[in-house]
């Protein structure tokens, strides 16, 4: 039998990185620049996480140059496609390919071990007690005591929200996206409205890629995202354009993998429940595509 009341925080632990990433996504394509280097970013944020965290023992710097991480991944993109006007899903895809080699390169040199980190006295971020839910029965342990970076994603979803839809640079980013010549010539600068999106989306990466590597666990794996970014790409597609949407597809995939993963064991072939996580987001997606040319044939 499926654990009920363990499922709902491994929905919340399994989805934490898709939403954290898929936010980053959400701003991005909201200035008309979709992050396809979302993978990338989130592999250097998880390596830089820990690799700050073992060197300064302690969480928060690590969490930092997590963040840092991500952005720096996102100014490089930036640079690419802007300045050297190179195709932006070859730039993407180039991106992630290089942050793949590179983190397994870099946690070589430092630990002589190609596959993990368990050499470097890495730490985790803090788990969160919230005093007024946690003495309540069934609903305490189902909502407290999780990972700082969980409440920090979902109280991250109305302050998108809010940036997209309601403050200035949320009205330039979508005028951007819609039609940069257009708003060009209204005097937005579309340049810097890209610029800043790329890098909020790299900064939401880094939090994706540190809560893998130092959420619940204390260590870097090569390819530890294994195609989250992804993952998160399909969850901003089937949030409509939408944070609350992102969201939702995101607590939805995370649902599918936490299901998923509770099946082990239960006789059903393991490559079919590796592929089952995958699969999902894939007929999201085509589900949502054949609605939208429904609604534009009408």
């Amino acid at each position: 039998m499926i654990d009920l009341l363990g499922l709902v925080p491994a929905i919340l632990r399994v989805s934490t990185p898709l939403i954290l990433a898929g936010l980053g996504v959400h701003v991005s394509s909201r200035a008309g620049v979709l992050n396809i280097g979302i993978e990338g970013m989130m592999l250097a944020g998880a390596l830089a996480g820990v690799v700050i965290s073992a060197l300064t023992q302690n969480a928060w710097l690590g969490l930092v140059a997590a963040l840092l991480a991500g952005a720096v991944l996102a100014a490089l993109l930036s640079v690419a496609i802007h300045l050297l006007r190179a195709d932006l899903v070859l730039s993407g895809i180039a991106l992630n390919m290089a942050a793949l080699a590179g983190t397994t390169l870099a946690l070589f040199a430092l630990t002589g071990d190609k596959g993990i980190s368990s050499s470097l006295p890495s730490l985790t971020l803090p788990m969160v007690r919230l005093p007024l839910i946690d003495d309540i029965p069934i609903l305490g342990p189902l909502l407290s005591g999780h990972n700082v970076l969980t409440y920090a994603g979902l109280l991250a979803v109305p302050l998108v929200a809010i940036l997209v839809n309601r403050t200035p640079l949320g009205l330039a980013m979508r005028a951007v996206g819609e039609n940069p010549e257009a708003a060009a010539a209204t005097g937005v600068p579309v340049l810097r409205v890209q610029v800043t999106a790329l890098l909020i989306s790299g900064l939401f990466a880094g939090a994706a890629g540190a809560f893998l590597s130092m959420g619940y666990v204390s260590w870097f794996s090569q390819n530890m995202t294994a195609g989250r970014g992804f993952i998160a790409l399909a969850a901003d597609v089937m949030g409509f354009g939408y944070a609350w949407g992102t969201m939702a597809a995101a607590l939805l995939l995370g649902t599918t993998e936490a299901i998923t993963l509770s099946l082990q064991g239960f006789g059903v072939p393991s490559e079919l429940l590796q592929a089952i996580p995958y699969l999902v987001p894939v007929l999201a997606m085509v589900i949502h595509a054949r609605r939208r040319k429904r609604r534009e044939a009408h």
